[in-house]
């Protein structure tokens, strides 16, 4: 068993909740900008003090509407401005904040809004009303529900009326007006001493949200999150990476859902630095508004990265300069392997590096912005590969590990002191432990407290004190994690080889080609996969090997594509031994998504429904 830990660099307040926050940066620094929003299609700034009011505003309204403190509150949009602005107005309110994806279905909305009683909902849509009124007979407690984009026509109000304010299920609501508007005017007899008042009830041991895992298996749990969780995760993140974290001169744009805890991160974080945050809801306009905002960090997940990398190396082939750009690539990863070794890079590695820096490097940072230096990825493994390619071209992303349960990163690489291919340090002040079986083991202040209405998960997730991650993982001498798979996940082949499946599909999912990858083989003679091919670069990839004429499925089975498919498997080999390598792979004829139910909302793969799903591409496999 061997753990380690450091200490904390932030001291969590004794009491308090995150609402000090924005009362003490309007206090402090009022004429700060810490938004950015769009309007009429450009950015503009909003200060400390601007937010504050805007908040407080708010949360006049859901006081007025007969929210009290502790209700929990239904959040139900994508990532937009008043995905923040409504947060915290449902904490200066007292309320408890209970996230629900944007592409939640009918029957996810009913469990998550029935099993935490959330009394109100705001949602974005017209049609996140319609799902929610879909279930309303459902949910006893729900008593109101805005839309925070301006409706034509109002959703049915006629039901579960409220006798506090003697309205319907959406009081004040009507053709040109939002949530937002509608608050603002429920609210207008509400004292700035009452909200002041009950943004003080919460303490830090009180809930702050409740955030329902996109679980693989069964219905997701809601991980009760205080806002001691939230202090202690993104005060020591802060500290530990300030010069990330200026105030006055850094930014980020968060695009990742606010529904999961990663995005939160990010959004709490920016606030408590504090640095200007900005918001992009649609992500096809992802490389046009990181030209417009220009952010000085980027967060993302692994899949957002590789789509760079892919999608820029493809406009070089397009453009006849593929040769170019794999030289660039392969300088970049030289170049920073080169900077972890004594000495660092030599002479003639300085000078291509920085021959390529002109054609290629500087193009790539600008598509980022051309600010940024610095991004933090989690969610999934980035490799060593892309990970050494982005800090090459300067761009340093540094990988992070977390769940729900740690209040996002419990682990990250700091901006100093970055390991490639590791998932870094703890956060400081928690500990992590590695079980005699390899598990991953939590301690610290940023935890959860336990899951919402369940008790035996609760009991059986943290045992003696610690939280048990149910990932396998090991640490270095320097206390620098590296996760090597799922516990649950490990397959046992026929002749009694354990093989942990996320190695190699990292591996063979960082092709252009590959979308998904799923390795197979538990109880089997060999190790098989089932892959997808990524159906938004396919079409390039046919235009470049003459083949556009072809139709989807023609391209699934043309032997050239099946050959590049394979050399992405044999790269994969390569991470692993013989006895765990993949034999033989099949390819499916879609992607995997989260509304073909192969796919949890933050991209999990639901290993039990794709196997049972293709159970007859599995067993073709091993009928050869």
């Amino acid at each position: 068993m061997r753990e380690f830990s450091l200490p904390a660099l932030y001291e969590v307040p004794a009491d308090g909740n995150l609402t000090d926050l924005i009362r003490r940066n309007a206090a402090q620094q009022p004429d700060l900008p810490v938004i950015g929003r769009k309007r009429g299609g450009q950015w503009e700034d909003l200060t400390a003090a601007d937010f504050l009011t805007e908040v407080r505003t708010a949360a006049k309204g859901l006081i007025a509407s007969g929210v009290e403190p502790g209700d929990r509150v239904g959040l139900l949009s994508r990532t937009r401005y008043e995905w923040t602005l409504l947060d915290f107005a449902i904490w200066s309110a007292g309320g408890v904040t209970v996230p629900v994806y944007e592409t939640s279905s009918p029957e996810q909305i009913s469990w998550i809004l029935g099993d935490s009683g959330a009394v109100a909902c705001l949602v974005e849509t017209g049609a996140h009303a319609a799902a929610v009124d879909s279930v309303r007979d459902r949910l006893p407690a729900l008593r109101e529900v805005w839309q925070i984009e301006p409706a034509d026509r109002a959703p049915d109000a006629s039901r579960n009326a409220n006798p506090a304010t003697g309205a319907g299920a959406n009081p004040g609501e009507g053709a040109g007006v939002g949530a937002v508007e509608r608050l603002t005017a429920l609210g207008e007899q509400i004292s700035d001493a009452t909200v002041e008042e009950r943004s003080s009830v919460a303490g830090a041991d009180s809930p702050a949200t409740i955030v329902y895992t996109s679980g693989t298996t069964g219905r997701p749990k809601g991980c009760v999150l205080t806002h001691r969780s939230f202090f202690a995760e993104c005060g020591n993140v802060v500290e530990r990476l300030r010069p990330l974290f200026r105030p006055g001169e850094g930014s980020v744009l968060l695009f990742l859902p606010v529904a999961h805890v990663f995005g939160r991160l990010v959004q709490v974080a920016a606030v408590m630095a504090p640095i200007k945050l900005g918001h992009v809801s649609d992500l096809t306009k992802l490389t046009d508004e990181l030209g417009s905002f220009r952010p000085t960090m980027v967060l993302g997940v692994p899949r957002v990265f590789e789509k760079v990398f892919n999608s820029a190396r493809a406009q070089a082939v397009a453009g006849g300069k593929g040769k170019i750009f794999d030289k660039a690539a392969e300088v970049a990863g030289a170049y920073s392997r080169a900077l972890d070794e004594p000495g660092g890079p030599s002479l003639k590695l300085r000078l291509l590096h920085k021959v390529f820096d002109k054609l290629v490097y500087s193009k790539l940072r600008a598509v980022l912005g051309g600010k940024a230096t610095h991004a933090i990825s989690g969610g999934a493994p980035l490799g060593e590969r892309l990970g050494h390619f982005f800090r090459g071209v300067g761009f340093t992303v540094l990988e992070g590990y977390g769940l729900t349960e740690s209040c996002a990163a419990t682990a990250f690489n700091p901006f100093d002191r970055q390991k490639v291919g590791t998932v870094g340090q703890p956060l400081p002040g928690s500990v992590v432990r590695i079980a005699h079986d390899g598990e991953v083991l939590l301690h610290g202040e940023h935890l959860f407290t336990g899951y919402w209405n369940n008790p035996q998960a609760t009991e059986e997730a943290l045992a003696d004190g610690w939280f048990h991650t149910g990932d396998l993982g090991a640490l270095d001498v320097d206390g620098y994690l590296t996760i090597t798979g799922r516990k649950k996940e490990i397959l046992v082949t026929a002749g009694g080889k354990n093989v942990a499946p996320a190695v190699i599909e990292d591996r063979i999912r960082a092709h252009a080609l590959v979308a998904e990858c799923m390795v197979v083989g538990d109880g089997r003679p060999f190790v098989g996969a089932l892959l997808t091919v990524d159906e938004e670069f396919l079409p390039r990839w046919a235009q470049q090997h003459g083949k556009a004429e072809l139709t989807h499925e023609q391209l699934l089975a043309d032997t050239e594509l099946l050959a590049e498919l394979q050399t992405a498997v044999d790269d994969g080999n390569k991470a692993v031994s013989k006895a765990e390598s993949v034999r033989t792979f099949r390819v499916l004829r879609h992607q995997f998504t989260e509304d073909s139910g192969h796919v949890t909302p933050s991209l999990k793969l639901k290993r039990g429904v794709v196997a049972k799903d293709f159970a007859d591409e599995i067993e073709a496999i091993y009928a050869r």
